[in-house]
């Protein structure tokens, strides 16, 4: 498809970024279709029908490039195959450090050099999902910070990772690097069930997965579970991965960052 021709102008940065956003926009409506029970069904004999998202939002992004994108994008078509890429990908792509609240980029950076499953694109969707980034949100069983871990999960992997004299999940680095650290020892745990025959399918599905429903939930399936709470985690993450790439559209805003207080560390929490 070639961009209108009718005043000769070039396209600009913020139009392509607009179609880009569309497109993401389809790929996470059509990522979320397949989590509905009716999906987890039928997916259940693949696993998690990732693999034929290009077909299932071919005529989604068909429209979406006829209505928003013509005479907008200069290569709409080329856009919506990255973005869908994006979705089917690794997550090892480069991350956009525009997409991320100012100064942790680098933190996040960091994380996804933590294990060679996991890249920075997929902390940064997690986060999205947990939080919203937000890093004052307190969870219904005690989760802080904007990664939301789990209580024992932060005290078993936090560190003081900023060198601030104190071990705290409301300390967004704190945080990420003990995402980082579960979510790697997650997908030690999926490849060994690849490795030992006792699941199928990609590692990444499986590691987050079990980042949902816990790695006993994913070998007693032998897979992705077909249930809604893991494959609706494997869609919402999967489908920010454009997003953190460059590809879904302006920088957004964020909540404002909260720095913890020194004197009042969160309970429990050591650095072991």
């Amino acid at each position: 498809m070639a961009a209108s021709d009718n005043d000769g102008a070039e396209p600009t940065q913020g139009s392509n970024r607009s179609s880009a956003a569309l497109i993401g926009a389809a790929v996470a409506a059509g990522l979320s279709c397949l989590a509905t029970p009716v999906a987890g069904v039928v997916g259940a004999a693949a696993v998690f029908v990732i693999g034929a998202l290009g077909v299932l939002l071919a005529p989604l992004v068909a429209l979406i490039l006829f209505f928003g994108g013509g005479g907008g994008s200069a290569d709409p078509v080329s856009a919506a195959d990255d973005s869908l890429a994006a979705a089917q990908g690794d997550g090892k792509g480069t991350l956009d450090p525009d997409q991320v609240p100012e100064g942790l980029a680098d933190s996040i950076e960091d994380a996804g050099k933590t294990c060679t499953q996991i890249g920075p694109v997929v902390i940064a969707a997690q986060i999205e999902v947990a939080s919203g980034w937000d890093p004052a949100k307190v969870g219904p069983n005690g989760e802080k910070g904007i990664s939301q871990l789990p209580p024992e999960v932060f005290t078993r992997y936090g560190e003081d990772t900023d060198d601030d004299g104190d071990t705290d999940a409301v300390d967004e680095e704190d945080s990420i690097a003990a995402q980082a650290k579960h979510v790697c020892a997650l997908a030690g745990q999926a490849q060994a069930l690849l490795d030992d025959g006792e699941a199928i399918g990609e590692v990444l599905d499986l590691t987050l997965a079990a980042y949902a429903v816990g790695i006993d939930e994913v070998r007693r399936a032998g897979g992705v579970p077909s249930t809604n709470a893991a494959q609706l985690y494997l869609a919402q993450v999967r489908s920010l991965f454009a997003k953190y790439q460059g590809l879904g559209g302006p920088p957004p805003s964020f909540p404002p960052t909260t720095s913890p207080s020194p004197a009042s560390p969160s309970p429990g929490a050591s650095g072991d």
